[in-house]
């Protein structure tokens, strides 16, 4: 070693010692951390502490991509955010945190979404990505941009209580389209904004993400490459699942995600900034809420309420003598309930995009969002 890159500085052997006295890793490995490049898509509730721990353990170079901002309901598990930086990027925020965590450390923002356009240019700087994504949009192209520039892939999801970690593309092994051929049916699935999570659980599955990292970077012990780790909260239990590369090799992305993976445009949809006109203009419209009664308590708008676990016997609350606005948190729970009361025979229904959550984004900051 004779350069400050492939060696360690005398600060850096003080501040990575645990790791440099362990028999199994030592300075060599300490020195593969250094030197490597990793990045990490999403900084949400995987994100964060993968890249907290990344940070802590010494990757010299962490690339962030998220094109999303700091919300406050983002609190309760993104535990490298403070209130301070809600409304700020989630890279940017991500960044500036991190810094204060290890200056030793050469951080990268991308404050964008990874899409068709970005991915391949994104992803080909780095020698391994990490996706704490919580969409199988971007999930599967992530997965393809990975395998088509050959980088292995840690992958980790959240459901409530639980939890799944593997490695894809590891040595030309099995990928996500080996463990996941096709994905769900567009909105069969709710994310963590519609039905909540436990917030120590992006703590554990972070965890072990992180782990795989340092282990791929470094080579020592056994990593996940075909093989899925399943955790239950609540049952306190791990679980294993095998599995084989049988997936068709991917040569190229995708032209649309969104339709691979069911995701279309709601025809009947009404942005927030639209509704707020037709409120000041005093334009006659029904407003429905179709969440849950608790959730009133956190936050609402003047509207009636049709939760959805009762709309088979409440559904003549709507009216069919003016436009009605259906709206929830997110929008996915809305939909769901257009498409049973279109079965119904109700008409003029319309979606409302992003829910109460983009209202309180767009519109009136001071709405409390969860």
């Amino acid at each position: 070693m004779n350069s400050m890159i492939d060696s360690l500085t005398p600060a850096e052997k003080v501040r990575y010692n645990r790791h440099l006295i362990l028999d199994e890793f030592g300075e060599d490995n300490q020195v593969k951390l250094k030197t490597a490049k990793v990045l990490v898509v999403g900084a949400g509730g995987l994100g964060a502490p993968v890249l907290q721990y990344l940070t802590a353990a010494g990757v010299g170079t962490i690339g962030i991509v998220d094109g999303d901002e700091v919300d406050e309901s983002n609190l309760q598990r993104q535990v490298i955010f403070a209130e301070t930086d809600i409304g700020k990027l989630k890279s940017e925020a991500a960044m500036m945190s991190l810094l204060k965590q290890n200056a030793h450390i050469k951080f990268e923002s991308h404050s964008v979404y990874l899409t068709i356009d970005n991915a391949l240019d994104i992803i080909r700087d780095y020698d391994l990505v990490v996706d704490g994504t919580d969409n199988f949009q971007t999930r599967y192209l992530v997965n393809d941009a990975c395998v088509i520039l050959k980088k292995p892939l840690v992958f980790g999801s959240i459901f409530k209580f639980e939890g799944q970690v593997s490695l894809f593309n590891w040595e030309e092994g099995p990928t996500y389209r080996c463990l996941y051929p096709d994905p769900p049916k567009g909105n069969e699935v709710p994310n963590c904004s519609e039905i909540g999570v436990l917030g120590v659980l992006p703590a554990v599955i972070g965890s072990i993400m992180a782990n795989e990292v340092i282990k791929v970077i470094t080579g020592i012990g056994q990593n996940l490459s075909g093989r899925l780790l399943l955790y239950h909260a609540l049952d306190m239990t791990f679980k294993e699942l095998k599995f084989n590369k049988n997936a068709p090799q991917v040569t190229e992305l995708l032209p649309d995600y969104d339709v691979f993976c069911g995701v279309e445009e709601t025809p009947n949809s009404i942005d927030v900034q639209e509704l707020k006109l037709w409120m000041d203009e005093g334009r006659k419209f029904q407003l429905i809420d179709v969440r849950e009664a608790h959730e009133l308590l956190i936050c609402k708008l003047e509207s009636d309420h049709l939760p959805l676990s009762n709309i088979h016997e409440k559904h003549s609350v709507t009216r069919q003598d003016r436009p009605v606005v259906v709206y929830c948190h997110h929008g996915m729970r809305s939909q769901s309930a257009i498409n049973f009361l279109t079965s119904k025979g109700y008409e003029n229904l319309i979606n409302l995009e992003g829910g109460i959550h983009a209202w309180a984004n767009k519109i009136d900051h001071t709405t409390a969002v969860y």
